[in-house]
C-alpha cells in the first residue's frame, strides 16, 4: 500500500474577503459537472433580495464541503449541548435535493 504525505498549503486572504460578507439564505443549484451555492442576503420584509456571493464548486469539492458542513454542526451542536436534527424533526428529517443549474 502507498504511504500518503500530506502536503503543508501557505493560505493567503486579502483584507476584504478576511472581513466576511453576510448573507441569510442560500440557494443550491447544479449541473452534471458544477455545483452552483448562491448566498444571498434578504432583509424581512422586503420583496428583493441580493445575491452577495457566488460559489462555483465540482460535484467532490461540493461532496467534501458537505461533510466539513455536518462534521462541524455536529461538533458545534454537542459542544452546546443541543438536540440533534433526529430529536427536533424526528426520523424523517431531510432537506430537499431538488435543483438544476
Amino acid at each position: 500500500m502507498e504511504k500518503v504525505t500530506k502536503k503543508e498549503i501557505n493560505i493567503e486572504i486579502d483584507d476584504k474577503v478576511a472581513s466576511g460578507t453576510y448573507a441569510n439564505m442560500v440557494v443550491v443549484n447544479h449541473s452534471d459537472s458544477e455545483f452552483v451555492l448562491d448566498f444571498i442576503s434578504i432583509m424581512p420584509g422586503m420583496p428583493k433580495a441580493r445575491v452577495v456571493s457566488r460559489m462555483i464548486l465540482s460535484p467532490q469539492h461540493a461532496k467534501e464541503l458537505m461533510q466539513n458542513l455536518s462534521s462541524n454542526l455536529y461538533q458545534f451542536e454537542h459542544d452546546k449541548e443541543l438536540p440533534t436534527d433526529e430529536e427536533v424533526f424526528g426520523k424523517q428529517a431531510h432537506f430537499s435535493t431538488s435543483g438544476e443549474a
